[in-house]
């Protein structure tokens, strides 16, 4: 390979965090949009149900599509186990899901939960019935199947959602519009590879052996993730639920949206060269350095940023919710400094360490929850969603330390850069909004177009001024610029022909 691994690692991580702004920006139209038409309620209700579902699967979580990449050599009997024991799992959680519905139902006395629980049983049986065979492009280093799959399931989500929101502007909007964006992705995984499955289990010790430590860290993180949410529905109701279900599904946009396909990206990378300490090191560094630069500014920004944008897009009755967004996105955006430690550790076959991480994450976050949440209500539990993720980080930054033989000044010294970038972006973004003061639409517009503006200059400007000043090392502002003339390269042939 022309750029080895390394390259392409950063390479496809800074593409795929790229596009994911286009994904996000979908998922952002859908909730702003949704938010206008239905009111915090609606999104406190299916919070309780999305945040029983999540946990329900992560429970019963198998990682089989980690298994697969991580395989040396996949046959299609892997795959056709991959697809039986997916299928076997959704069946189950579906049972268990309808199971719960009633005492759930009871427990926040609320009726409309029955059927909302039957929904999602629908739900789980189109995930397991995904095509296994997407696993084999993410072992090619090939990225962009996870763009269109997630894009179509964005998109067709927020259509019907729309639609049913339109007619009946309740409840089932959120829902059906989950539903439908998981049918369409579904759809599209065997119209990207067909494949005809049949099912089988010959090969479920093999990759169970790979996926049990990810699939236990994974339902420790889900239940600690979802934790907050079920009892902040339980002691504050439904309306405070809806309030900071939404500042945390905004706040999550521009950050750990986007390290979730990065982590796809990079991870059958990380795998191949797992025996290779150097590369790998400098892999992980050009890959996780490319990543901050890209979400590091974005989330901060829209902090700076939230309470303009928050009022111009979805008027005052969620103001609320700037609050939770300015916390949330802000500690979001730190936490990218040491995000991809988990495809790192399951290319290096360690995930066993993933599963103990989870469990000191979980055994630092419920108490900090819980006390944040019973003695200072909504801001104590902000706050302590910021204590609780600061020390999260410092955990992956210990791991990458043991993993790769890292230190935490290394690690901070790739991304110096982008964090001195977006101190300075910030200030600038506050700034540039002070002088406009007013709730009505064209001061919200001048003000929020005024910070975005500033942001947009002074961020790259900084950052690549800092760059040059360096001696211009290799890093993201190096693998942005060679991305930038590949794509007028491309553009001028085409134009040329």
């Amino acid at each position: 390979m022309n750029s080895g691994i390394s390259g392409r690692l950063a390479q496809g991580a800074t593409w795929i965090a790229a596009s994911r702004i286009v994904i996000s920006l979908i998922g952002l139209a859908n909730t702003l949009v949704l938010a206008r038409l239905l009111v915090p309620e609606d999104f406190g209700l299916v919070a309780i149900a999305m945040s029983v579902s999540a946990i329900v699967l992560a429970v019963t979580e198998l990682s089989l599509a980690q298994a697969l990449v991580q395989h040396k050599d996949p046959t299609d009997a892997h795959y056709n186990t991959a697809l039986t024991l997916n299928m076997m799992r959704s069946a189950v959680v579906g049972l268990i899901v309808l199971g719960l519905s009633f005492p759930a139902a009871a427990f926040y006395d609320d009726p409309r939960l029955v059927p909302l629980f039957g929904m999602i049983a629908v739900s789980a049986l189109i995930i397991g019935a995904v095509n296994p065979k997407l696993a084999a492009m993410s072992r090619g280093l090939v990225f962009w199947q996870e763009f269109a799959t997630r894009s179509s399931e964005k998109f067709a989500g927020f259509v019907v959602a729309l639609i049913v929101a339109l007619i009946w502007q309740n409840y089932w909007a959120l829902m059906l519009g989950v539903v439908a964006g998981q049918l369409a992705s579904m759809i599209l995984s065997y119209v990207i590879i067909p494949f005809r499955p049949r099912l089988e289990l010959s090969k479920w010790r093999e990759l169970m052996s790979f996926s049990i430590w990810i699939g236990l860290s994974q339902a420790v993180n889900t239940i600690n993730w979802n934790f907050d949410q079920l009892v902040l529905g339980y002691f504050l109701g439904n309306t405070k639920l809806g309030y900071y279900s939404v500042g945390d599904r905004l706040a999550i946009l521009p950050t750990r949206e986007a390290t979730k396909p990065v982590a796809s990206a990079v991870f059958p990378g990380f795998a191949k060269l797992a025996n290779d300490p150097p590369r790998l090191r400098k892999g992980y560094q050009r890959a996780q350095s490319a990543l901050t630069a890209v979400a590091l500014p974005i989330g901060i920004g829209f902090a700076v940023a939230a309470e303009p944008l928050v009022l111009l897009a979805m008027g005052e009755q969620w103001l609320p919710s700037v609050m939770v967004i300015q916390f949330l996105a802000s500690v979001f955006a730190v936490q990218t400094l040491a995000t991809t430690v988990e495809p790192l550790a399951m290319g290096m076959g360690a995930s066993r360490i993933l599963f103990n991480r989870s469990l000191v994450n979980f055994a630092v976050r419920v108490p900090l929850t819980l006390i944040g949440l019973l003695t200072g209500g909504l801001v104590g539990l902000l706050i302590a969603r910021c204590v609780s993720g600061l020390i999260g980080m410092a955990i992956n930054m210990f791991m990458v330390q043991s993993l790769l033989n890292l230190s935490f000044f290394q690690q901070l010294a790739i991304n110096v850069r982008s964090l001195t970038g977006a101190a300075i972006m910030a200030l600038a973004a506050y700034l540039a909004g002070l002088p406009f003061e007013g709730m009505d639409v064209g001061t919200l517009l001048l003000k929020t177009a005024s910070m975005t503006l500033t942001g947009a200059v002074v961020y790259p400007s900084t950052v690549f001024l800092l760059w040059r000043m360096a001696g211009r090392p290799e890093g993201p502002e190096h693998d942005a610029l060679k991305f930038g003339r590949a794509i007028l390269s491309a553009l001028r042939r085409r134009i040329a022909s």
